[in-house]
């Protein structure tokens, strides 16, 4: 919530801009931390002016390296299986599969680019 000049908080400002600017059809909120974002008890008392409900089902990251770390430790974290992580924005199906991806990830990964390859096709 803008109290760091930070180049990573300033970037997650530019973000929040951005999105605001998109007119995005999904609530959002400023820069902050993983537990608050993730907590709705925390975000609360930190940040009592915050009108998002619930834990965050989307996190935005200013680098790599924090989304990979973020990544791993939600996905051991909770047992989860992932899908990702995905790369949006190419003009083909593109997903990146990380040394530690177990085949079912392999099997996600290769149905989601599938699917996607194919709407492509019936876009044409």
């Amino acid at each position: 919530f803008g109290t760091s000049d930070r180049v990573s908080a300033v970037k997650m400002r530019k973000v929040y801009k951005l999105l605001n600017e998109m007119n995005v059809d999904f609530d959002f909120d400023g820069e902050m931390q993983g537990d608050a974002a993730l907590n709705e008890h925390i975000r609360l008392e930190d940040m009592p002016s915050s009108h998002l409900k619930g834990a965050a089902n989307l996190l935005i990251l200013p680098t790599l390296d924090a989304a990979n770390i973020a990544f791993n430790l939600l996905k051991t974290a909770t047992n989860s299986a992932s899908i990702g992580p995905i790369l949006l924005g190419a003009n083909k199906p593109v997903h990146i599969l990380t040394p530690s991806a177990t085949a079912r990830r392999v099997v996600n990964m290769t149905a989601l680019a599938v699917t996607e390859a194919q709407d492509l096709e019936n876009e044409k």
